[in-house]
């Protein structure tokens, strides 16, 4: 199943045209015509079933012939990564992260940050095709970059981490994850979290943990932490 992807569809939609980009892609690309069938998402828990009524190049319209609601997972997991030194290596923990399943990103800017500035459009594309790829319902919240200090001037529910790697008294996230729980977790740049904003996050109730032996890069630290929650919650 090939899934597509429009926020302006809800459930009480019965027929839709395409912008001009997904239009080409459907019709010109895929060859798709009268009658072939199309599943979309709006990232929002629906998956809708439509059939192909006008195959224009320019303006493709389809009529919505069934729709299902997908619930959502028993938990909502909120990563809060610092963002890497190069694109890419965010990117790929975009792409990953939305394949096993998170709810909301948020990139956070610490002291120890080499960037500051993230592109936040090019994620979300990033975000959008991922989870078509991995035939998602919902499509995670990517935030506005934040200070590491406002980020933690938040309201927060459920269980909160911090990921680091100073030799402090730490647990073991996998050890610590409760079923079916609200969960944040801080991920540091390539720098680590200083030591300032570790005692900062303890200060408001986070728990230091680790994520095993070795020195993870921070995207990879940011999917572990991600799969973990999953396992643990499968």
């Amino acid at each position: 199943m090939q899934l597509f992807y429009n926020p302006d569809i809800t459930e009480n939609t019965t027929q839709f045209t395409f912008d001009k980009d997904e239009s080409r892609h459907i019709v010109k690309v895929l060859r798709k015509t009268s009658g072939d069938t199309l599943h979309i998402t709006n990232g929002n828990g629906w998956l809708f079933t439509a059939e192909i009524t006008i195959p224009d190049i320019k303006n493709c319209v389809v009529t919505i012939v069934s729709k299902t609601f997908k619930e959502k997972q028993s938990y909502k997991l909120h990563l809060a990564v610092a963002p890497t030194k190069m694109n890419d290596r965010y990117e790929w923990f975009l792409e990953k992260a939305t394949e096993i399943g998170i709810d909301t990103i948020t990139p956070i800017i610490c002291d120890h940050s080499e960037r500051k500035v993230i592109k936040l459009d090019r994620f979300e594309k990033i975000l959008q095709s991922a989870m078509k790829q991995s035939l998602h319902c919902y499509l995670p919240k990517l935030n506005e970059a934040i200070s590491f200090k406002d980020f933690l001037n938040q309201e927060f529910k459920g269980q909160l981490f911090i990921a680091h790697c100073e030799e402090t008294d730490k647990k073991s996230l996998k050890n610590k994850i409760e079923n079916n729980k609200d969960i944040t977790i801080l991920i540091g740049p390539e720098g680590d979290f200083s030591v300032k904003e570790i005692e900062m996050a303890i200060a408001n109730s986070f728990i230091s943990v680790t994520l095993g032996d070795t020195r993870l890069r921070t995207e990879t630290a940011a999917i572990v932490a991600c799969h973990s929650v999953a396992f643990i919650n499968e």
